[in-house]
Parts: structure tokens; sequence; C-alpha cells
């Protein structure tokens, strides 16, 4: 992005237009897995090191109409994973809108299978308001995530009509929210469900509070996904208050930060600092622009349409922003004599193969004891 067209906004905000469509709330479906849905990265990956992690990450990889972009996001991607330099990415994780617009059975193999086919690495992925919603005009509908439990949360890897001659499996994940337990760190995925600025019930809520816990006690760093973003500058969505107020008060009653958050939902790349009263930074990084062709700008600043005065956007800082091109990210975690080192890198992915665009690292000081929280 050149300079002279670059936005100075350093402020999230929130839409004023926008409606929170609290009523498209869909019932979750039952769990595939036990309580409390881990799923041990070693079944699907034996080999997996104890000493680092490598892997990819982007949402809204779906599109309907015009695949251009989604298939140089995943082409990068996939020559990432075969020729690029290593670490090499052992899996990629999705943010959630893996199909358009319903979750519909019958896009899964144009968007995903297909569009997938050449990928060599396991797909895990937490589901996007898209996957999830269903079509009013649609005669016998299915469950909310019916497609998407077959797909991603099956109890066996088998084979699925839909997935045609892709030879892709599906996955084992144990619930809709769930956590990919790895040796260097728990990554927790939530499930947000479909309104536009998410919705997770006090059930999900408190397993969310347990998770985080439980991360701590083993020592592990912890990584939260999502897929609806709490904190957001763009001019589609905005920041989600829901958001904002479960993992405020996840954090609060448990005690407990997470490492970082990643969400998808918005389509454009954003990484932000909230910066805590007790000194801590929590980075919280957007990452939706994995294909779906229309992407989201940034708001002006002093534009009244996109407020950033609330109180509640205060301590939150942009550090760097992409909403020009797609593309996606590339995680490294290694361990070191303090605890867990997380490296980010975003690549673009418009002009061609995969460009380096932002890069960060975060030092995860792993520990077993909870640490007090105040001023939350």
């Amino acid at each position: 992005m050149s300079p002279k067209h670059r936005n100075p906004r350093i402020r999230p905000v929130f839409k004023t237009a926008a409606i929170d469509d609290q009523e498209k709330f869909k019932p979750l479906p039952p769990p595939t897995g036990i309580y409390p849905y881990r799923l041990d990265i070693k079944k699907l990956i034996p080999g997996i090191q104890n000493d680092h992690l490598s892997f990819q990450m982007a949402g809204d990889t779906g599109e309907l109409l015009f695949p251009a972009n989604q298939q140089q996001v995943i082409g990068a991607l996939a020559a990432q994973c075969v020729s690029g330099e290593p670490p090499k990415p052992q899996f990629f994780f999705h943010l959630g809108d893996v199909v358009y617009n319903y979750g519909q059975a019958s896009e899964y193999y144009r968007q995903f299978f297909d569009a997938w086919r050449n990928y060599p690495c396991p797909i895990f992925a937490i589901s996007g308001n898209h996957d999830a919603d269903i079509d009013p005009l649609q005669k016998n509908p299915p469950h909310s995530l019916d497609a998407f439990v077959s797909v991603f949360c099956n109890q066996a890897p088998l084979d699925l009509e839909i997935a045609g001659d892709t030879g892709r499996k599906t996955n084992i994940q144990p619930n809709v929210y769930w956590i990919l337990e790895t040796p260097l760190a728990d990554i927790i995925g939530l499930y947000s469900n479909v309104p536009r600025f998410g919705n997770v019930q006090e059930d999900q809520r408190q397993w969310f509070i347990e998770a985080l816990k439980a991360a701590t006690a083993n020592q592990k760093a912890i990584i939260v996904c999502l897929h609806h973003s709490a904190y957001s500058a763009d001019t589609n969505h905005g920041s989600s208050i829901h958001m904002q107020m479960l993992m405020d008060s996840a954090i609060r009653e448990s005690g407990v930060y997470p490492d970082v958050v990643f969400s998808g939902h918005v389509h454009n790349y954003q990484r932000f600092h909230k910066h805590y009263p007790d000194g801590r930074v929590l980075p919280f990084i957007v990452a939706g622009g994995g294909g779906y062709a229309s992407l989201h700008t940034l708001a002006n600043p002093d534009d009244p349409q996109y407020p950033d005065t609330s109180s509640l956007l205060d301590d939150v800082e942009l550090q760097n922003y992409c909403d020009d091109q797609h593309g996606f990210l590339k995680i490294d975690l290694s361990s070191t004599v303090d605890g867990v080192l997380i490296e980010g890198r975003y690549f673009t992915t418009d002009t061609g193969g995969a460009v380096l665009y932002d890069s960060f690292s975060i030092q995860s000081r792993v520990h077993s004891e909870v640490i007090p929280m105040v001023g939350i």
C-alpha cells in the first residue's frame, strides 16, 4: 500500500448503521466428542515436534462468484507448505466462513474440497456466520451447521460424497467450540454463531473460562480464535461489543490472559494492541482476507458513521493493516527459556505468490499460577 494512501486511523470503530440481529441466533448442534472437547494434534500429525510448531491461518476463504482471489490465496498457502522456506507449515487453521452464503452441503465441493484439493496439510476450522446460517427460501432446510459438522467434526476420518474426487477426508474435531491441543500451545476455538456481532451463550462462556485456566495450568501458550472480531476499524462491520464483553469477562473471571486473539469476519488484515491496567498488552488480530472477493476498507478518521470515541475502545491501538489485498498468516511457535515465542507473518497474495507485509512476535511466559486481575 502506497504511503500516500495510508489511512491515519489509530483506533477501532463502531458502526452506527449496523443492525444487531440477535434474532438470527441458531441452536448449536450436539458435540461429537467428549467434554472438555480437546483434540490432541498428534492423532492427526503423529510426528509433530515438541519444541516447534508452524501453521497457517486465515478466515473467509469461501467465494461464490469470483474465485480468482481464493485461488491465489490457496495457491500461495500450498506453495509455502511444499517449497517455502523452513519451518514449513504443518496445518491450516480456518477462522470461519468456509463457504457462502448459507453453509449448504452443495457448496462444499466447489468452495472447499475442490478449491483446497492441492493443499497438502490437515485443515482445522471454526465456523463463521455464513457456515452456520440457513437459507430462508430453502425447502426442507437442514439444521444449522449440519454440513460443517459432517466435514470438520466427524467421529472418524471418512470419505464424504460431497468431497468428490479430492481425496480429503473428514476432520475429527470434537465440537463446534473446541481446543486443539499441541505441545506448545492450546488453540482455543470459539463458536460465535450467526448474528452480525456474534453471540456466545453462557455455557460456552463458562467452558471458555475453564479452557483458559487449563491452558495456563498446563504451562502452554494460549491462542484464542473466534470468527467475529472484537475490534475492527472497517466500514462493513466495525467492532463487536458482544465479543469485547466475552473476552473481558472471561479474562476477569479466569484470571488468565490469552497470548493472542485471532478473528475473521472482517475481510481484511488488522493488528491491534489492547493495553490492560496491569501493563499487559494483548494483540487482537483480524485475518479475514482469505479469498472472498469483496474486501472491507477502513473508516476514515472523523467519519460520524464510524465513531471511535467510546470508552470501550480506549487503550486499543491499530498497529498495522491491509485493506486492499487478500492474504494469510503464518504462525511459528518455538520453545524458549522464557516460555513460548509466537512469531507471526502476514503475507499478501494479490500480486501473485506470497509477499511479506507485516510481522510481529509475542513472548508467552507460561506459568502455573493464575494471575489476579484488576480494573477490567
